[in-house]
């Protein structure tokens, strides 16, 4: 078995020696801490141009930082993903950099979490405006570099960041389930619009994945919308553990949870030409079978 994985290794880094996404570019969203940065970092090793962006800007120098540091190319354009200012922001910066657009990957997002029956319209439609509304306008706007001529197609892919929360549904996420449920639809039309220009559209449904939205609320980790202060993470959530613990994640087959590297590998398999006939579908990334 060792032997055979070295020769598939062997066969992936011949044909791929520059990097599986070497020239192309890619758009990543809420990069500048998470599944986000892991991505961002990933793609820049992996031969990718990477546009990263984030709500805040320090972080988000700091991921830019690490990618050039490693040899990367990279730009950074802070912003919010919610302001109707922010898709032709990135997009003429990413085009004006580089040239072109391989890959958008909406990532960017945070909890609101309230039992159904006490959370405002307001909570409602933030949640729907930053995973739903805000992953459609920076798709639309990118959409002449997406619907090219067939002498102009590349590599080229869309993936939206769902959650099995929007699979499954969770109790405290009436608004978080219906956005992560909503971006599957999103995600299967633009498959059928796109699949005719060569474009991929999927969509990645994290389970357990340690980021600030899945530790420990005790942690006292918030972040501010319009002003006021939304805390973040789960009550009493158990935080990672260096070996699989049957005791902390009976419910998770690999008994652990994912790292943001784990996220991001399943990222990069989507948008690789290794995944060039995957479009349409939700990638379920939860440690095994249905959480």
């Amino acid at each position: 078995m060792t032997t055979r994985l070295s020769q598939v290794s062997g066969h992936v880094t011949n044909t791929y020696g520059r990097g599986l996404l070497a020239g192309e570019v890619a758009i990543i969203t809420g990069a500048g801490q998470g599944i986000g940065r892991a991505t961002a970092l990933l793609f820049a090793k992996e031969g990718a141009k990477v546009v990263i962006s984030d709500i805040d800007a320090k972080r988000l120098e700091g991921v830019e930082q690490e990618i050039k540091a490693a040899g990367g190319e990279v730009l950074s354009v802070a912003g919010d993903v919610g302001a109707d200012s922010f898709p032709k922001l990135i997009v003429d910066a990413t085009v004006n950099k580089w040239g072109k657009i391989n890959h958008i990957i909406n990532n960017a997002g945070f909890t609101f979490d309230k039992m159904l029956h006490t959370t405002p319209d307001e909570t409602f439609d933030i949640i729907m405006k930053i995973h739903v509304r805000a992953p459609f306008r920076l798709i639309r706007q990118a959409a002449p570099y997406f619907r090219v001529k067939p002498d102009q197609r590349e590599n080229r892919s869309i993936i939206n960041v769902s959650s099995t929360s929007g699979l499954h549904g969770n109790v405290g996420q009436a608004n978080y389930a219906s956005a992560k449920a909503a971006v599957i639809g999103l995600t299967k039309t633009i498959a059928k619009e796109w699949g005719p220009f060569g474009v991929r559209a999927n969509t990645i449904a994290f389970g357990l994945i340690h980021t600030r939205l899945t530790a420990a609320k005790e942690a006292g980790v918030t972040i501010e919308i319009d002003g006021k202060k939304v805390a973040l993470g789960v009550p009493g959530a158990k935080g990672p553990t260096e070996t699989p613990s049957p005791d902390a994640y009976s419910f998770i087959p690999l008994r652990r949870g994912g790292t943001p590297e784990d996220a991001a590998g399943s990222v990069l398999f989507l948008c690789s030409p290794l995944a060039s006939y995957v479009s349409g579908h939700t990638l379920e990334v939860t440690g095994g079978v249905g959480i």
